[in-house]
């Protein structure tokens, strides 16, 4: 039987979840008296692994834990309602640990009596690690870890393993592995270059080794850095997380040209339009490399609902409840679900309850039960329309402001003989997208366009390129000009090639 204050929190979920239920569309609602189905999956990106579109955040309660709610029993209850893909983190305070006591309950640490190997199979977990070096260090870029002063990326690797399956004390047992271990947070391009720093040419005698170079080792049992010793394999895939930057995960992603990183992990709600959005600009890049894209901050860290727009810090700032009076949580999280190129998305969870209309695993569960283009554009905009009562939809205080579409970057102009052929050749780095895609570049000679380019994401930092046949040996002047789905333009600063001798 539920107490004083489990109920007091349930009647405020019901009139919350009931007022939230009259505001909206049908079609977005959940019916609390339906039996809830299963999760579906869906395969996150090449990595092969399914996943169930809804997966269990490592923040909320299993970090700010509040009076009266016991974490474990959240992480068990995912597992029984079968989510399989659970998130956590070096910086989540008591989470790992907490997923530790769940993980024995659940018989899966390599060793121990009752070991379920097959189960350990069947599910994803993901942790991460905020320090950018796995040797050394550099003034320009903050390395943050939970652990003791100095904790490398593979120090974090090492105790994420032990919090969840060894001892806690940076023990862990033969046989266990992270499914995926991310480099999360990233928010510079000072900090992509940190994280790449020996990854090409790895030297054991380097003052500084990147994190990517170590997780490689870690990744395929090698010891090119010199730092796996022991050749350990104890992760299946490396992944990278931000919440801030576009342009600076696109930068990430781009300069992988062995596709090491197989997962992206990014903020994404119905307010993202209203930023600097990752829908049109890193979403795509990611999905255009077949990556497993995760997506984050569905509630905008519960800043759509009971929580002010910052970062939490305390078991005060977790919601406790499912909706509120003004926006449904169900749309929300169809909104992510929905975004091209997303996999699953992951929650925290507050509380959970015997009643399926007041447990918010249970209704996100619901929620997250839906196909790829389960939204058409409009539902979409509806759902955007409706995020907006939350705060006057400034949730979003992990993302850059927004910017107006942009022009074609690091534009470059130069020719060159092909026998009696004289030939003009363009060059650019792609733009970044405002609230619509973008849709073509335009190339313009002098004063008339004289060709079109389709955008398509890139993948790498080789540029876009156009050729212009030339017919004269005159000067001309080209500029390369963005145009989005709404028709809107950004031109290039100009480019000159002189008269040809």
């Amino acid at each position: 039987m539920r107490d004083s204050k489990d109920n007091l929190l349930s009647r405020r979920a019901f009139l919350w979840t009931t007022a939230a239920a009259s505001a909206l569309p049908s079609a977005f609602l959940i019916s609390c008296r339906s039996s809830i189905s299963g999760p579906l999956t869906r395969q996150l990106g090449r990595t092969g692994l399914e996943v169930t579109t809804l997966g269990l955040g490592g923040q909320a309660s299993l970090q700010w834990t509040p009076d009266g709610v016991d974490p474990e029993r959240i992480i068990l209850k995912a597992a029984g309602l079968g989510v399989n893909y659970f998130d956590t983190s070096n910086v989540y305070g008591p989470s790992q640990l907490n997923y530790g006591r769940a993980f024995r309950a659940l018989h899966l640490i390599p060793g121990a009596s009752g070991y379920d190997e097959a189960k350990r199979r069947s599910i994803v977990v993901a942790s991460k690690t905020m320090v950018r070096h796995a040797k050394g260090s550099h003034p320009d870029v903050r390395d943050r870890s939970n652990g003791p002063d100095g904790s490398t990326a593979v120090d974090d690797l090492k105790r994420s393993l032990s919090q969840m399956f060894g001892d806690g004390e940076g023990g862990y047992p033969a046989g266990a592995y992270l499914d995926v271990f991310q480099i999360h947070n990233l928010n510079t391009m000072e900090e992509v270059e940190a994280i790449y720093e020996g990854l090409g040419n790895p030297d054991p005698q380097a003052e500084r080794i990147g994190a990517l170079a170590a997780l490689r080792d870690y990744r395929d049992g090698t010891n090119r850095t010199g730092l796996n010793p022991n050749e350990e394999t104890l992760i299946r895939h490396v992944g990278i997380t931000g919440h801030i930057s576009s342009p600076v995960m696109m930068e990430c992603i781009q300069r992988d040209t062995g596709d090491l990183i197989d997962t992206m992990l990014i903020a994404i709600n119905a307010n993202d339009r209203r930023y600097l959005n990752h829908q049109y600009n890193a979403i795509p890049v990611a999905a255009a490399k077949n990556m497993g894209i995760i997506a984050m901050k569905v509630f905008a860290d519960g800043a759509m609902y009971t929580k002010e727009p910052r970062w939490s810090r305390t078991p005060d700032d977790v919601v406790m409840t499912v909706g509120s009076p003004a926006l449904s949580s169900q749309p929300l999280v169809q909104y992510s679900l929905s975004t091209p190129g997303v996999t699953t998305a992951i929650i925290g969870t507050g509380r959970i309850d015997v009643e399926p209309r007041f447990c918010q695993l249970t209704q996100n569960l619901a929620a997250s039960r839906i196909t790829p283009t389960g939204l058409s554009e409009s539902d979409r905009r509806e759902i955007e329309h409706s995020a907006r009562a939350a705060k006057d939809g400034q949730t979003n205080y992990f993302q850059l402001p927004s910017e107006p579409l942009g022009a074609p970057r690091e534009p470059g102009a130069t020719q060159e003989r092909r026998g009696e052929q004289r030939i003009g050749q363009l060059t650019w780095q792609t733009a970044y997208a405002g609230d619509s895609p973008i849709r073509l570049y335009e190339i313009w000679r002098d004063d008339g366009k004289i060709g079109e380019v389709a955008h398509q994401p890139q993948t790498t930092k080789a540029p876009f390129r156009y050729e212009d046949e030339l017919t004269d040996r005159a000067s001309h002047v080209y500029r390369v000009v963005t145009v989005d789905a709404e028709g809107r333009k950004a031109s290039s600063e100009e480019c000159r090639i002189v008269a040809a001798a």
